[in-house]
């Protein structure tokens, strides 16, 4: 569970973030304690989980259950990022 924990962190921030360092400052923990759950896999302390699911909250059904609800705006990274590539690409139906 930790280190799917530690996963999920990393892929929140890859979808929203430029890296670490925004990613840290965005919700409010040291650069190096983001670095070191993510390299280490263990899982981040529930006042981070709180301040990931503050700062995004359209990810806190996935983080904390693994499921999704598009109708009531939980989503996952992954569809997400198909959302950007679909606005992109100008393919969007919305």
């Amino acid at each position: 569970m930790s280190s799917e924990l530690a996963q999920k962190m990393r892929e929140i921030r890859e979808v929203e973030t430029s890296g670490r360092a925004e990613f840290a400052q965005l919700i409010g923990f040291n650069k190096k304690t983001v670095e070191s759950i993510e390299q280490a896999g263990r899982a981040p302390k529930g006042e981070m989980l709180q301040a990931i699911c503050k700062q995004w909250p359209k990810y806190t059904l996935w983080l904390m259950t693994d499921q999704v609800d598009e109708e009531c705006g939980q989503v996952s990274p992954e569809i997400e990022r198909a959302r950007r590539e679909l606005k992109q690409t100008g393919t969007d139906t919305n």
